[in-house]
């Protein structure tokens, strides 16, 4: 990876997560001082999720539909505003539980900007063959900043108060957004016009629902992070019960999860290429689970440190595994929401399992909280698995156009568009027909149509209708821009089916009424 943009990229990345992990021990430490419950402290760990959660895919339509640079630009300085008000708070000694849980929620707005956009600019700047090293490489820069994050803000709370973290956030924020500000991106405008908010974010979710390899990875990274968040969520009181507990103690098991982390990511080419996509990810899961257990019942820092190191090159496998599968499922157009919407899922999952396991661990005790996440995880892995095997094969989704965009002399202004395509098949294949047909309803519905149905001639049995629904004609032209070279074998294998001596007629209508 020795692109300038990339590096930037990669430097930029790497400070906005160590702003994170800044932010996140010292809300986290600052909680266990004003309110020491368990519950109190995991939900600093909620509030700093739930924002992606709530609004990562209008970020991600966003994303995929106004300039990237500017947006990216954006997100870094509102987490320096935000970072700067916490300062403030903490100084004028006015930082009550609730204000600390709202602060650290409007920082995670940030990360719920930022994140989507990310995901959605470093496919731009680097090949598709390149794509896993490049995401392996953020892996690196996330878990790096995982070490130095909590290092470096142990030793300010340590040495000057937590205040000064929030101070130092703020400026690392205000200059990664000066450098994205000097990146000279050229923000291209679709001639259809920008895609409106409503309507790009239900296309983002209408895509999700109709891949099955991104269903997939969704469920799995939802149980994953539903439960190996029990861990980061109480790590604070798990730091203080061990023998002289201290926030130094809270800033190295952090660090050695870090530590664990970068070594996976830097040996993920070979673990890609030892273990397939499934297995790796349930062996991810079972390493990830007797780590947290381990850590839960250590007796001293020198039994836990190492199995820090275990359970962060786990989760660095497990994470990466899945965002590598999240990419290659999504053409370009639409990588934003389908990022978003993934980590929505991560999030979602994250903030839940947080406020759950911290009840849980309220009802029983931190140690017996983590065990029973911990046994849970990997039967819901192993029953994912098994009920939602992703039996795919990878799809080509270079951008085509080979299909002829229609023309109108006055297109109409308003209204929903309907278009017919008549097969003519033989009634003999028509099994076959219907099944190839559930791929182009997907297929279509993927695009951004509104509907899909298919009709049947009671009175010619080789006779089928393909009928799709769009929301406009403008969104019905959008659709051509969005047909990848997969849609177009699919397009091929239909036509194969077709047995008349004129090509299927296709027949375009406005929705006058409904």
């Amino acid at each position: 990876m020795q692109g300038p943009v990339f590096r930037m990229l990669w430097f930029t990345w790497l400070a906005a997560n160590t702003t994170m992990w800044m932010n996140d021990v010292a809300s986290a430490w600052l909680m266990t001082s004003i309110a020491p419950s368990p519950l109190w402290v995991a939900l600093v760990q909620s509030a700093s999720t739930l924002p992606v959660f709530l609004l990562g895919l209008p970020s991600g339509a966003l994303a995929d539909t106004v300039d990237r640079r500017r947006y990216f630009m954006f997100t870094q300085f509102w987490v320096a505003a935000i970072a700067t008000l916490l300062c403030v708070v903490i100084l004028l000694d006015r930082l009550t539980a609730p204000l600390l849980l709202v602060l650290t929620f409007a920082n995670g707005i940030g990360l719920a900007m930022r994140w989507p956009v990310f995901a959605a600019i470093v496919p731009e700047v680097v090949s598709r063959p390149q794509l896993p090293q490049a995401l392996a490489l953020n892996g690196i820069a996330m878990n790096a900043s995982r070490i130095a994050g909590p290092l470096i803000a142990g030793a300010l709370i340590a040495s000057v108060g937590s205040a000064y973290v929030f101070v130092l956030n703020a400026a690392l924020s205000i200059l990664a957004g000066i450098t994205i500000m000097r990146w000279k991106r050229v923000h291209q405008e679709s001639p259809l016009g920008r895609e409106p908010l409503a309507s790009a974010m239900r296309v983002g979710v209408q895509f999700v629902r109709q891949s099955g390899r991104m269903k997939a990875v969704m469920v799995r990274i939802a149980i994953f992070f539903l439960h190996s968040t029990a861990l980061m969520a109480m790590l604070p009181l798990v730091a203080r019960g061990l023998p002289g507990g201290t926030a130094g103690t809270f800033t190295v098991l952090l660090a050695s999860m870090g530590v664990g982390a970068v070594t996976a990511a830097v040996l993920m080419p070979r673990i890609r290429n030892w273990l397939p996509l499934q297995p790796r990810v349930l062996a991810g899961t079972a390493v990830q689970a007797v780590a947290a257990v381990i850590v839960a019942f250590a007796p001293n820092i020198s039994v836990a440190v190492p199995a820090m190191v275990f359970g962060g090159a786990a989760w660095i496998t497990v994470a990466n595994s899945l965002t590598v599968a999240a990419q290659m499922a999504l053409p370009d157009w639409v990588r934003a929401r389908g990022m978003s919407i993934y980590q929505m899922a991560l999030m979602g999952s994250t903030a839940a399992g947080a406020a759950l396991w911290g009840q849980v661990a309220t009802w029983t005790s931190v140690h017996t909280s983590i065990a029973i996440s911990s046994v849970t995880s990997v039967v819901a892995m192993v029953l994912a698995q098994r009920m939602t095997m992703d039996r795919g094969t990878e799809e080509d989704l270079t951008p085509s156009h080979v299909l002829k965009v229609p023309e109108m002399q006055e297109p109409p202004r308003a209204g929903r568009v309907q278009v017919r395509v008549e097969y003519l098949i033989d009634p003999q294949r028509a099994p076959e027909f219907l099944a190839l047909m559930q791929e182009s309803r997907r297929s279509r519905l993927r695009q951004g149509a509104l509907d899909w149905q298919l009709l049947h001639d009671l009175y010619e049995p080789g006779r089928y209708v393909e009928q799709i629904i769009d929301a406009s004609w403008t969104e019905h032209l959008r659709r051509f821009d969005r047909i990848s070279a997969a849609d177009v074998q699919l397009r091929d294998k239909r036509l194969a089916f077709h047995v008349g001596e004129e090509p299927p007629k296709v027949s375009r209508y406005l929705i006058e009424q409904e």
